[in-house]
């Protein structure tokens, strides 16, 4: 992970070389300048589509008592405007905390660059979502024809990566919205993509992954059913047949004591006992056995 750090670091270095620490004399290329917050456009490759308004908040806290820190990057534009390339929480931050300038480091930057550093400067502070990394990669591949090799080498990404996060554009509407509101990961994604040429199925999983919030290997053996039932019901008779007649014969007592589905997967004297409800009078009638005294 340290490694990956870095390389981000260089690669955002190298698109941004020779960045002052402390400006000498105001010039109108490559040293921090105020720059009226009204005059700086947003940046149009941003990737980022959701701010945390709380964190935000507590920017502009603070920039309000101690100003901005680390200079935002722009880039000028027609009419003597700039538009924003990095910084757009700071910007964003100090315009809400009432700051009429900001300091800014304006750079001849170009298109490519400048989608380049937004991507860069977000996976810095790991801000995108999978979703948003994926609009990204394949917008550097669309819009700058970068090759997933290239793209790789200059977000510090294994080319592998950048392909898996390109598959869950593949995905339908509402399950990249789940995975943009945080209920399903990168690498549940990953793991749908499979069902991809199957609708119906997928939106089934889909759901049953969220509303009774599987893990990615869950998720894995759930789709392995669906794209193989065959196997997977040999699985379970497989599993069934090596089961201890007595730990079978106590799932069964178990079932009829509580009244609910038993499963015990037992391995050498140690395993767990699943207990499968189907409605809310299950699960208050499981609890109340449990804990009865």
């Amino acid at each position: 992970m340290n490694d990956k750090r870095k390389a981000l670091g260089r690669g955002l270095d190298s698109l941004l070389p020779g960045r002052p620490s402390t400006p000498t004399a105001p010039a109108p290329v490559g040293i921090a300048n105020e720059i009226p917050v009204d005059l700086i456009h947003p940046n149009p490759y941003q990737t980022r589509k959701t701010i945390n308004q709380e964190t935000l908040k507590e920017l502009a806290e603070s920039i309000r008592v101690t100003g901005v820190v680390q200079p935002v990057v722009v880039r000028p534009i027609a009419s003597g405007r700039y538009q924003l390339v990095a910084g757009e929480r700071r910007w964003l931050a100090s315009k809400s905390a009432g700051k009429a300038t900001i300091p800014a480091i304006v750079r001849e930057i170009s298109d490519a660059q400048a989608l380049e550093i937004t991507i860069i400067e977000n996976l810095q502070r790991e801000d995108l979502n999978p979703v948003e990394q994926a609009r990204a990669f394949e917008r550097l591949s669309r819009e700058f024809g970068m090759t997933q090799e290239q793209i790789a080498q200059r977000t510090g990404k294994d080319r592998a990566s950048i392909a898996n996060f390109i598959r869950l554009l593949k995905l339908p509407k509402d399950v990249q919205e789940f995975m943009e509101q945080g209920e399903l990961s990168f690498g549940h994604g990953k793991v749908l993509c499979a069902l991809t040429g199957f609708q119906t199925q997928l939106t089934q999983v889909t759901q049953q992954v969220v509303s009774r919030n599987l893990s990615v290997r869950q998720t894995e053996e759930l789709v392995a059913e669906v794209l193989n039932p065959e196997g997977g019901d040999r699985k379970k008779e497989k599993a069934a047949r090596a089961l201890d007649p007595n730990v079978r014969e106590a799932a069964r007592n178990l079932e009829r004591s509580l009244g609910v589905k038993v499963e015990i997967l037992d391995r050498k004297g140690k395993g767990k006992i699943i207990l499968k409800y189907a409605s809310l009078e299950d699960f208050d009638r499981i609890v109340e056995s449990l804990t009865a005294r």
